[in-house]
């Protein structure tokens, strides 16, 4: 009698890496910048256009703050490193 072998399927460890929560980079209302100040800092923080620039600008303006960015925690603290050297104010959160 011929034993016939069957090969046994390799099995893979599965390992599930844990992935943070993005951050967010929030801008707060402050009545201390002209909203022309606050539209140029958002385009050299986060490339906006100007438009999105004065459409994040007036949502600070009227709710109190606008989330401008969410990503890994090294991009949205270089987001308001950027933003607050002006003196706007920014806070970067976990999600």
């Amino acid at each position: 009698m011929v034993e016939q072998v069957v090969p046994k399927p390799e099995i893979e460890d599965v390992v599930e890496e844990a992935v943070a929560p993005p951050w967010m980079t929030i801008l707060h209302n402050c009545e201390c910048h002209t909203f022309e100040q606050v539209v140029k800092q958002l385009q050299k923080a986060i490339a906006c256009s100007e438009a999105e620039g004065w459409e994040i600008a007036w949502q600070v303006h009227n709710t109190g703050k606008a989330v401008v960015k969410i990503g890994p925690e090294a991009e949205c603290v270089r987001v308001g490193n950027i933003l607050a050297s002006i003196g706007l104010v920014v806070t970067v959160v976990q999600s």
